[in-house]
């Protein structure tokens, strides 16, 4: 079989993926695995972590992230140096696609309440995330080059949750922490009690 690789030298063929050059690699760093934890935080340095100028994009995946509590949300957030208190300021939009199981109603939109404007909140990733033995919440989360000093530090993120009310949930959110300070450390949390179960990888962009 033939792949076609574009790029701006033109187009490549190749017969094996391996045959092919310049794509980029994704580089696995670190894996926290949740156990009743409070909170997951991933910090340059410390325990094997890079999230320095060794790549300019990093990527999170969460992998069933089952709260210990019904009907919360699972959030994200970010400081600098030694600090931790993870209250960097943030500008994001959230919009979702819903759709319930039985089928009685969908919906897609722009939800304004889960946003931020300029705040030092935590950015929720997934709302009121069901705790059901069959529910969790999983996806992706993109940092752009964290350790910048001179631009501000952009994120996208795709979540798909199992709703507490028995919803499926499709979350894009999109954003940035307005800080020219390098991030150092992110933490993650839900919004009441712990994450009961589920893995969080970290992953290095070459």
């Amino acid at each position: 079989m033939s792949i076609v690789k574009l790029s701006n030298n033109g187009v490549k063929n190749a017969t094996a993926f391996g045959s092919i050059t310049g794509l980029g690699s994704m580089i696995f760093i670190k894996k926290l695995t949740a156990s009743s934890s409070a909170t997951l935080s991933f910090v340059d340095g410390s325990n094997g972590v890079v999230l320095d100028d060794t790549y300019k994009e990093y990527l999170f995946t969460f992998k069933n992230i089952h709260p210990e509590t019904d009907n919360v949300n699972f959030s994200f957030q970010a400081d600098t140096g030694t600090n931790t208190n993870y209250n960097q300021t943030i500008t994001s939009t959230y919009f979702n696609a819903y759709h319930y199981e039985n089928d009685s109603q969908t919906a897609l939109g722009y939800e304004t309440d889960k946003d931020l404007a300029q705040s030092t909140s935590f950015q929720m990733l997934g709302r009121r995330v069901g705790n059901d033995n069959d529910q969790q919440i999983s996806g992706s989360l993109k940092i752009f080059n964290p350790s910048s000093s001179v631009f501000v530090k952009h994120f996208m993120a795709t979540m798909n949750e199992a709703h507490y009310g028995d919803i499926a949930f499709n979350n894009y959110i999109a954003g940035y922490f307005n800080t020219q300070t390098p991030l150092t450390r992110f933490q993650f949390k839900m919004s009441s009690g712990n994450i009961d179960a589920g893995d969080i990888c970290l992953y290095g962009i070459a």
